[in-house]
């Protein structure tokens, strides 16, 4: 496929941290969190002119989907403006805290599991033509997933140590670690249509948001939630080039895994790489032989058919970056670029301070802190703001995916929620569909992702706008 259409789903942790009454409970904290969300839009699920979504999931989950991206740096701002929206958002809300005699602090964090040992996702959305056989095509990718978390992981530290899985022992049992993933410890199998109780690494379910008859979409569900764009580059654009090597019958080695969620965590929890796990036909690999082979077919395959973006390059040379630190166990190449290495080094630091090790207070505090998307409290931001963490997309191109949607199907959903709003019309919106709900003859399917104008949309636009003194701009919350 020349063209992809990308998008990141992320669930947020929410915490209420009292000084002197009672806690919050995650339900009223996200309730006081959505208040404005509510009081503007009349509901806890909306559409914004950005193009992309904001709602409150199940388990009181913040959420946010990314508008649909053909450029991976689009989907990096547009990411990160989900970051700085619901900032906005914590800070309305510890206004409103404070006017009801509430004395503590509400937080937001990027991250994948909280004290109690729930986890929360990050999704990725790859476009996918229907003609590709998805069944094979899954199959072949998932060895790639179970692996890929040595590079792009967020990192996470273990109080109690790792146990140990299948007949592979990994660290001491009871011994206090570091892992690469916070989410590979939940999930259980390949691919299913499940989501929660049964988590594959994919899944299943047949909803492409887009013409059916063309395209369907590759819904991942066990990446981390990095807070480093550079990592979220490598994440997402790792992953295409192989979802193309597979597209495009390119010759890859048969890595099927034994058993998925044995394999995960033999992975997470061997920062060496070399750990082996079991594969389908009774061979034994380990997570750095099968990505050297990954990452040498990329080579291979981006000499054959051309560099299809301008961040290839440098995604190629992450990738090899991050196996060459993993290998020789020096990740000064990659500490400022890989989420889990420059967690690493700062928790180090402290530990080489005086901290006991991975099971002291401070440093489980400091490793929930990195997640933080406040931006002038979380330590991640608090780390890139000094040039320890390195960017990718400028923070006025972020400010501006707060508000402007990317040059796909997303700008026509945006306008129209824009122009909708100015004129006080009431309308329904999802990915596909446009309705005036006063006006039942007006229901637009926009069925493709890469269409950026419909002269449907544009005439009535012009009408809404005729029709209201004010101006016509992008409102937010």
């Amino acid at each position: 496929m020349e063209r992809r259409i990308f998008g990141i789903e992320t669930e947020y942790g929410i915490s209420y941290v009292p000084d002197q009454l009672g806690p919050l409970g995650p339900e009223e904290a996200a309730r006081i969190l959505f208040k404005p969300v509510v009081e503007s839009w009349r509901s806890t699920n909306v559409f914004l002119p950005n193009g992309s979504r904001l709602y409150l999931d199940v388990g009181s989950h913040p959420e946010y989907a990314t508008a649909e991206s053909a450029n991976l740096r689009d989907l990096i701002a547009q990411d990160k403006a989900g970051e700085m929206l619901f900032a906005d958002l914590l800070n309305q809300a510890q206004d409103t805290l404070e006017e009801l005699g509430q004395q503590g602090r509400m937080y937001l964090f990027k991250n994948n599991v909280d004290s109690a040992g729930n986890s929360f996702g990050s999704h990725e959305n790859f476009m996918i033509e229907r003609k590709v056989e998805f069944a094979k095509l899954v199959r072949s990718l998932i060895p790639f997933l179970i692996t890929r978390q040595i590079m792009v992981g967020a990192g996470k530290t273990h109080p109690t140590g790792p146990e140990q899985w299948g007949s592979t022992p990994v660290g001491v049992a009871g011994e206090p670690s570091f892992s690469f993933s916070q989410r590979a410890d939940y999930i259980w199998e390949g691919a299913s249509t499940a989501t929660t109780r049964s988590r594959p690494l994919i899944n299943t379910r047949d909803e492409p948001h887009a013409d059916a008859q063309l395209y369907r979409r590759m819904h991942v569900i066990n990446g981390d939630s990095n807070m480093s764009q550079t990592t979220t580059l490598l994440k997402i654009g790792a992953t295409d080039i192989v979802l193309r090597m597979l597209e495009d019958h390119f010759p890859l080695a048969n890595f099927e895994v034994k058993d998925t969620a044995t394999a995960l965590r033999v992975v997470s929890h061997d920062l060496t790489g070399t750990a082996r796990f079991e594969l389908a036909d009774g061979s034994f690999k380990s997570a750095l032989e099968m990505q050297r082979h990954y990452l040498s077919s990329a080579h291979k395959y981006i000499e054959q058919h051309g560099t299809h973006r301008e961040d290839v390059p440098y995604i190629l040379d992450l990738w090899k970056r991050a196996l060459q630190a993993v290998e020789t166990g020096d990740y000064s190449a990659i500490d400022t670029e890989i989420d889990w290495a420059i967690k690493k080094k700062l928790l180090d630091a402290y530990i080489a301070r005086g901290a006991s090790g991975y099971d002291d207070p401070r440093i489980q505090q400091l490793d929930l802190s990195y997640h933080d998307i406040d931006p002038d409290r979380g330590v991640f931001n608090v780390l890139a703001k000094a040039g320890r963490a390195r960017s990718v997309v400028s923070a006025e191109a972020i400010e501006q995916a707060t508000m402007v949607p990317p040059n796909t199907r997303a700008k026509i959903r945006g306008r129209f929620i824009a122009a909708a709003r100015a004129a006080g019309e009431q309308f329904t919106v999802d990915w596909v569909h446009l309705r005036l709900n006063n006006k039942p003859q007006f229901n637009l399917q926009c069925k493709d992702p890469f269409e950026s104008h419909s002269d449907e949309v544009q005439m009535l636009l012009n009408a809404m706008r005729q029709t209201t003194a004010e101006p016509w701009s992008p409102p937010f919350i």
